[in-house]
């Protein structure tokens, strides 16, 4: 929180940049916090996440598929957010490969990624995971490229649901005996064994949602999907409305009415313990890679795969919506040339006025 308040403040110090064409010098730019949680610094890490990863898109369709977590176990994660959430990337990337797998569906080894969320609209807990994954596959023996039929999902929604619920319940029943598990407030009872096993058995009874999105249609729309989603925080400053006698007001989106938009008024601090239930462990990692996308395989099994589709498919070529990457670095706004920063403030010179020695950039 302290460096989110502090981002782009005279607090976290200042620079100056200059263009190298025209000496054109830009007014002077706080610097930024880069903190993953704050909703001002990631446009410039996700821009270089998403320029890596349209190197590894595949000329196929493309699956968006949402695995949610039951709401009581959103709320369990709030005491266990490193467990719960590595069971929820685990159980439902094991799913993925799983059903994949099976002759009755695709019998193909797939590659994917997945992307965490633990909000709703309302700020509340929701934890689920967003996954992009192809519509098609590699054979088990590696040998060709295996085509779904166009029209349909090798990935039946029930089957997903039940084979996911297997996969959490039985990782959950392990880190309890394991003693991973903390539990306070209103699971504090769950310590118990013949308490926690009569817990499980609810969540049998819950209904546990996987959501199969219809195809993208193409590489490209999927890259459009993934500029959306990835580097999200629980809330950016465009839905923020206003902050009046200690009242924050934001605009949420309403999925289960149309998408229909709404005000939402809280208390400042109701508001920023919302906000905070979503700060991530240090060094737990938002997004992750399984299949042939994992950092072990993809070196040679990306290469195979074009390889193979080229060879179902001579056709088939990525067609981005975007196809030219943007320029890297900063252009001057006057001339088009590239800008440097030529002088660095400190916090402690930006109060006192003082001119800052020349620093290379």
């Amino acid at each position: 929180m302290s460096a989110i308040t502090r981002c782009r403040t005279a607090a976290l110090g200042a620079h100056r940049i200059r263009c190298d064409d025209c000496d054109h010098s830009l007014p002077l730019v706080y610097n930024s916090c880069l903190d993953r949680h704050c909703p001002k610094c990631q446009a410039g890490t996700r821009k270089r996440w998403l320029e890596a990863r349209r190197k590894e898109l595949l000329a196929v369709r493309y699956l968006h598929v949402v695995f949610t977590l039951p709401r009581v176990l959103s709320q369990l994660a709030l005491q266990n957010k490193d467990a719960i959430y590595s069971l929820l990337f685990g159980a439902s990337a094991q799913t993925l490969l799983a059903v994949a797998r099976d002759p009755r569906h695709l019998g193909a080894r797939i590659g994917f990624l997945s992307i965490l969320h633990t909000w709703n609209q309302r700020l509340q807990e929701h934890a689920h995971v967003h996954t992009v994954v192809p519509a098609d596959g590699l054979s088990l023996d590696h040998s060709r490229w295996i085509d779904a039929p166009s029209k349909s999902f090798f990935l039946p929604k029930k089957v997903l649901a039940e084979v996911f619920r297997g996969k959490f319940v039985a990782g959950l029943n392990k880190a309890f005996a394991k003693g991973e598990l903390q539990l306070h407030g209103r699971f504090a009872a769950l310590h118990n064994e013949r308490d926690f096993k009569a817990f499980v058995r609810t969540l049998y009874r819950t209904k546990w949602v996987v959501e199969v999105r219809p195809p993208f249609g193409g590489p490209g729309r999927a890259f459009e999907y993934l500029s959306r989603y990835t580097h999200r925080v629980a809330i950016s400053n465009q839905h923020l409305v206003s902050f009046e006698q200690d009242q924050v007001t934001f605009r949420w989106r309403d999925s289960a009415h149309g998408n229909q938009q709404w005000l939402l008024t809280l208390a400042l601090y109701e508001f920023l313990r919302r906000f905070l239930l979503h700060v991530l462990p240090s060094g737990f990692h938002r997004i992750h890679y399984y299949g042939f996308l994992t950092n072990s395989k993809r070196g040679h099994l990306l290469p195979l795969c074009r390889r193979l589709i080229a060879r179902v498919n001579p056709s088939r070529t990525i067609s981005y919506s975007d196809a030219e990457p943007a320029r890297s670095g900063w252009l001057c706004p006057r001339c088009g040339g590239r800008l440097r920063v030529v002088e660095r403030f400190t916090a402690a010179e930006l109060h006192a006025r003082a001119p800052p020695a020349l620093a290379a950039a």
